[in-house]
């Protein structure tokens, strides 16, 4: 008898531990995290945007772990430096993929390194969405890729559209453009859909060139522009080379009426610190500023979470341009995880070309080729900026939004008097 209650306990001691192990093991699959993985631009020139946009994302990951993850499961970042450096980017995305086993990836910043790493996620049917890259799938028609950028279904003309309609309003009417351009991935993009623009309008192109990225002395580049005497000046470029331009504009002091259109940098809190009033006159591209107009549900709260981790982290510390679109990019993510409780690329990829996704940055649908369906790209003029300190820069009464007309802010000036 006392061997078979030995027996006994001893087989449902068994059955307990074995249940325990069941249970412990299921639960520590249920936690296994949801893997998110990226490049991202730490160190180099395009690093003032990357480290920002990297901390958007991270305050996202917090949000939703807050929340209890996704699909039961808390939500883990894998991240690289890319350097600034196209010839990183393969790599890093076949490490992503092949080792690290990310469930998710996601570009890092711009289109100089979201294009490389398209043949990388084209090979291995994933899905992908590219954060601030123009037109990077026009050439790869890739039906699993989606960009978070504001430029609409024709990239290309629609990144430069507000800057010639404001230019073409003029009076008296420009004739002439002058076309720039790094020889890069992004600038060539942006140049291509200026030529197309110029040309529909009947401008005469007197000069149409491009320069190295490498460039450092851009002084020769203004005064062979100066030399033709345009009436308006596109210039497509990348944060180095946009401090170069700006500062070897005002050198020379280019007598263009309209000056500017592609120059990514001028967004940047950092580097609107170091030219101060030299950006007055200055027209651009932007795609958010926290003007009455613009003023999104969730998108202030993110910028206050944003700005108060900013200092600490080392990053642009008001934020603007690029962090809540990062932020909204990771938003589209999780919605379609949870919309279709998986992590299928297929069932992911139709979710996220099916349906509208509110985001911190505004309502979006994705239409042909993975863009924004509706084009939402504001042009501004920075006008009477008097200092380079934070608080000045934070008025936005010095970044004018022209276009587009439900968001305008302000009206284009002169040059000169924007300068006053």
């Amino acid at each position: 008898m006392n061997r078979l209650r030995i027996a006994r306990r001893t087989t449902l001691l068994s059955v307990a531990a074995l249940a325990l192990c069941l249970s412990a093991s299921a639960v520590g699959q249920a936690a296994e995290p949801i893997t998110i993985g990226l490049g991202m631009a730490l160190s180099g020139g395009l690093a003032p945007g990357g480290k920002s946009a990297l901390l958007a994302m991270q305050i996202w990951q917090d949000d939703v772990n807050a929340k209890g993850g996704l699909l039961g499961r808390p939500v883990k970042l894998i991240y690289y430096d890319d350097q600034s450096n196209p010839p990183t980017v393969p790599g890093i995305y076949t490490k992503l993929i092949e080792v690290d086993k990310a469930d998710i990836v996601v570009s890092g910043y711009g289109t100089n390194m979201v294009v490389p790493a398209m043949p990388v996620v084209i090979q291995h049917d994933r899905l992908f969405l590219g954060l601030f890259a123009l037109a990077a799938n026009s050439g790869f028609h890739y039906p699993k890729y989606f960009s978070m950028l504001p430029t609409g279904p024709d990239p290309k003309r629609a990144f430069s559209q507000g800057f010639f309609d404001i230019a073409m309003n003029g009076n008296p009417k420009p004739k002439t453009v002058a076309i720039a351009a790094a020889d890069a991935e992004f600038a060539q993009n942006a140049a291509e859909g200026a030529r197309a623009i110029a040309k529909s309008l009947g401008l005469n192109i007197v000069y149409d060139r491009s320069y190295p990225p490498t460039t450092t002395d851009y002084t020769p580049i203004v005064r062979a522009i100066q030399a033709v005497n345009p009436d308006i000046v596109y210039v497509g470029s990348y944060p180095p080379d946009s401090v170069g331009m700006v500062r070897a504009i005002n050198e020379i002091g280019l007598n263009a009426r309209y000056v500017g259109g592609g120059m990514v940098g001028l967004q940047f809190t950092a580097i609107k610190q170091q030219l101060g009033p030299e950006l007055n006159g200055f027209l651009d591209y932007d795609f958010w500023i926290p003007a009455p107009t613009m003023q999104f549900p969730g998108i202030l709260d993110f910028l206050k979470t944003y700005q108060a981790k900013a200092p600490g982290a080392g990053v642009d510390p008001i934020g603007w341009y690029l962090p809540p679109f990062a932020y909204a990019d990771l938003q589209v993510v999780g919605e379609a995880i949870e919309g279709t409780k998986s992590l299928d690329q297929n069932k992911l990829a139709d979710y996220i070309r099916s349906h509208s996704f509110k985001t911190i940055v505004g309502d979006i649908t994705f239409g042909k080729d993975g863009e924004w369906s509706k084009p939402r790209v504001l042009e501004v003029q920075f006008q009477h900026v008097r200092s380079t300190s934070l608080e000045d820069l934070k008025n936005t009464s010095t970044e004018a939004i022209l276009d587009p007309a439900q968001y305008k802010t302000g009206d284009v000036m002169p040059i000169t008097e924007a300068k006053r």
